[in-house]
């Protein structure tokens, strides 16, 4: 199989995928909800979340963590996207596939292993780009 023939057939699969998730919305209990939700989602990424990695990336131009700060945004900042619909509406989920959860809590949770993930692998990265201090004994 050829690279051309497998890239086709990928587009094709992808494709009848968007296609079947757009008529699952449109046969759906509320395909007006989906669609705000949707643009909700499309203005705050491209309002905060894109602006705010941007501006992270043009800060710290030249410096070695700045890959791992955008990245840390960038996930940080999905999985806000994606638990705030649960946030701002408090009390009993308006989607029954949604779990009654303490969803603050667990964003919290969620975003406090973000930053200590960031924070250990920065102190390795600083430490391997240390250079060794040699002592008298070493020769």
């Amino acid at each position: 199989m050829t690279a051309n023939a497998l890239r086709y057939g990928v587009g094709a699969l992808g494709l009848g995928l968007i296609g079947l998730g757009a008529w699952l919305v449109a046969v759906g209990p509320d395909p007006a909800g989906v669609g705000v939700w949707l643009v909700g989602a499309l203005v705050l990424h491209d309002g905060i979340l894109a602006p705010l990695v941007v501006a992270v990336g043009l800060l710290l131009v030249g410096r070695p963590e700045r890959g791992l700060l955008r990245a840390a945004l960038v996930v940080a900042g999905s999985v806000v996207l994606v638990t705030l619909p649960l946030l701002v509406r408090p009390g009993e989920p308006p989607n029954p596939s949604a779990l009654p959860l303490p969803y603050a809590r667990n964003l919290a949770i969620v975003l406090g292993a973000v930053a200590v993930v960031t924070g250990a692998l920065y102190l390795r990265r600083r430490g391997r780009a240390r250079p060794q201090r040699r002592t008298a004994g070493d020769d």
